[in-house]
């Protein structure tokens, strides 16, 4: 997965290869089996690496014991897939975090020495690291990087897991993979659906050509397409769409492109990281459209061209440590991280720019934009001390609008609905609570996916 996901709309069906299926047994604390894996004998020795089973036998029982995934046929899919033949190569940071300029070494599979730490990179459920600087993925050179960015990842596999059981994927199912990355979704839905019936779809012809080829090395053949992931793929219907980024609304060409009983599932934020929505849409047997917006914790990365704000490290440390404009003692708490209905619903209707420090000891939420920032700590039993700082009394906004929020019924997620004018609106079900998400950019919807 990845979060550039546009670019022109050539189609690169995989490349043809005929593969005899290879076993291997693996052994969890909860099942015990034979699971089957199409592919060359070879693939680098992966396929005879007891060391790789055991870890992704171990990866899928974390994510069992962690609620993420379920038996099922995501569960054997993810234990059937040898994610170093996907990712023979990845990057690890080697440099300080405030180092300048960065250093990653690519490690590769084929290099023994450096099997044990992409082993624990593969399977550790973190965000793997798959491109540099826009670089081609075929052919690499292993050893040190300087400068410049990531520019693809991995998801991180908790994520993943709990978006394809969402997805209820099923035998004969046509599946849209918008943003393939490493080809990790379009793998499930290959093992679990068939591939005749996929379609994945990334923007970075390197990642396609990547993708494609390692799907063929798995004996997928699904089509994989380099193109705008906000255009989908023009006269064709799809029983799930699934996308790998974040973006300010669901694009209409995927809702377009949803059959009758389908389900598409994006991330949808403004240009915070902080309190992202999930958006849940459904056509109907009979054609009808709906459609719901979930506040979630975690989401995928913003999608390229995506605007996002962040809190520099200075911005941190001021308001950690400044004594700010006023300090008061209020025995209003703060809402609760866990009433992330309110969170996601005060992204978009405090203006927007609030971003959350989620590293602070305290309740500390700044805007860059402007330099306003509130801190609130906790000095009692039902006692807080709220300091503020800049134009904005962000401490009162949250407050008179959790009073709004709890007079909508506190509600967790909010229903999402399609005007026929393109506008998309978020409203609580009793309809107390509602706000409009952002007009499609200028451009052709898509272009900056």
């Amino acid at each position: 997965m990845t979060d550039l996901n546009t670019g022109d709309t050539t189609r690169r069906p995989a490349s043809p290869a005929a593969h005899a299926p290879a076993t291997f047994s693996t052994t969890d604390p909860f099942h015990t089996e034979t699971a089957e894996v199409t592919g060359s004998a070879d693939s680098r020795g992966t396929r005879g690496d007891r060391g790789a089973a055991a870890a992704r036998a171990a990866m899928v029982a974390r994510l069992e014991k962690a609620g993420d995934l379920a038996a099922g046929p995501v569960r054997e899919a993810l234990l059937a897939l040898p994610r170093e033949v996907l990712m023979p190569q990845a990057y690890v940071r080697r440099s300080a975090p405030s180092e300048e300029p960065p250093r990653w070494d690519l490690l590769d599979w084929s290099a023994p020495q450096d099997r044990p730490e992409l082993l624990g990179l593969l399977y550790g459920g973190v965000s793997v690291l798959v491109q540099h600087d826009g670089e081609p993925l075929v052919g690499r050179a292993r050893g040190t990087r300087s400068g410049a960015s990531i520019t693809s990842m991995s998801t991180v596999m908790g994520l993943t897991a709990s978006l394809l059981e969402e997805l209820d994927l099923r035998p004969g199912l046509r599946v849209l993979d918008v943003g393939t990355g490493a080809g990790v979704t379009a793998a499930v839905a290959c093992q679990v659906c068939g591939d005749q019936g996929v379609v994945s779809l990334d923007r970075d012809r390197h990642l396609t050509d990547a993708a494609a080829a390692r799907l063929a090395d798995l004996g997928f053949r699904p089509e994989v397409v380099c193109g705008s992931g906000e255009q989908g793929v023009a006269g064709r219907e799809f029983d799930r769409i699934f996308v790998s980024y974040t973006l300010e609304r669901v694009p209409t060409a995927l809702v377009e492109q949803l059959a009758p009983g389908g389900k598409l599932l994006a991330h949808v934020s403004s240009a915070s990281p902080s309190w992202p929505g999930l958006a849940v849409v459904e056509r109907t047997a009979d054609g009808q459209i709906t459609a719901e917006l979930r506040a979630v914790e975690f989401a995928h990365r913003a999608g390229h061209g995506v605007a996002r704000i962040w809190l520099t490290k200075e911005f941190r440390q001021r308001m950690a440590t400044e004594p700010g404009t006023w300090t008061q003692r209020s025995m209003l708490a703060p809402p609760p991280d866990s009433d992330r209905g309110f969170w996601l619903a005060a992204d978009h209707l405090l203006g927007g720019g609030l971003v959350r420090d989620f590293g602070a000891e305290h309740v500390v939420i700044g805007a860059p934009g402007c330099g306003s920032w509130m801190r609130a700590e906790a000095v009692g039993h039902r006692r807080w001390s709220v300091t503020v700082n800049g134009p904005r009394d962000i401490w009162k906004e949250i407050q008179d609008l959790a009073d709004r929020w709890r007079a909508a019924r506190s509600p967790d997620r909010y229903r999402l609905l399609f005007d026929v004018d393109g506008r998309q609106r978020a409203a609580s079900e009793c309809g107390r609570l509602s706000w409009q998400l952002p007009a499609p950019h200028p451009l052709d919807e898509g272009a900056t996916s």
